[in-house]
């Protein structure tokens, strides 16, 4: 039991920041930079693509835990 909880929790961790770099660096790479200064369109959707990536990795770590379970 603890060690499903560990691999649940890692596997989690790993995909949300995973996902969050790469929405941050594909943010950059656009031209997107959400530590500019101010609120303005450019950061806010950078922003944006931070927290879409971040939830995008979190949701594949998860599928990857259910396909190794054999579940859909």
């Amino acid at each position: 039991m603890q060690k499903n909880l560990l691999i649940e929790g890692l596997s989690d961790a790993i995909g949300f920041v995973g996902g969050a770099l790469l929405g941050f660096w594909l943010g950059r790479l656009l031209g997107f930079d959400i530590f500019s200064e101010g609120y303005g369109n450019a950061s806010v959707f950078g922003i944006v693509l931070v927290g879409v990536g971040g939830g995008l990795g979190l949701q594949l770590a998860r599928r990857w835990r259910a396909s190794r379970r054999g579940e859909k």
